[in-house]
């Protein structure tokens, strides 16, 4: 159960890092260095120092390679957000390339469980 919710605190780091590519994209749909621009470009600095911090704590506990594995399933949840807010379309090879990220980042996952026993 430890393993899972650790599995779960890495995925919403994770989650927390996509958003910067949401900030992003709303962004870019602002003239540089417009108000809305520099509040959006403040907004993703900050939520990146956010991840920045909980990154470093979860690499206490996590071997490198397994963290940066999970950190691919920002795939996943940038076409989630792509989908939902702005409504973009799913193309067979965007599942594909993400349900291999999903099952190389499971594969991964349990053989860390075999690395520290």
């Amino acid at each position: 159960m430890k393993k899972l919710r650790m599995i779960l605190l890495l995925q919403g780091a994770v989650l927390i890092y996509s958003l910067t590519t949401v900030i992003g994209k709303y962004t870019a749909g602002h003239p540089m260095f417009s108000r809305e621009w520099i509040l959006l470009y403040l907004l993703d600095f900050a939520v990146l120092g956010i991840y920045a911090l909980i990154w470093q704590q979860l690499l206490k506990r996590f071997q490198l390679s397994i963290a940066y594995a999970n950190k691919a399933m920002t795939l996943l949840w940038s076409l989630l957000w792509s989908v939902v807010l702005f409504h973009e379309g799913i193309t067979l090879p965007r599942i594909v390339g993400v349900l291999l990220v999903i099952a190389g980042t499971i594969i991964l996952n349990s053989g860390e469980e075999e690395a520290q026993t």
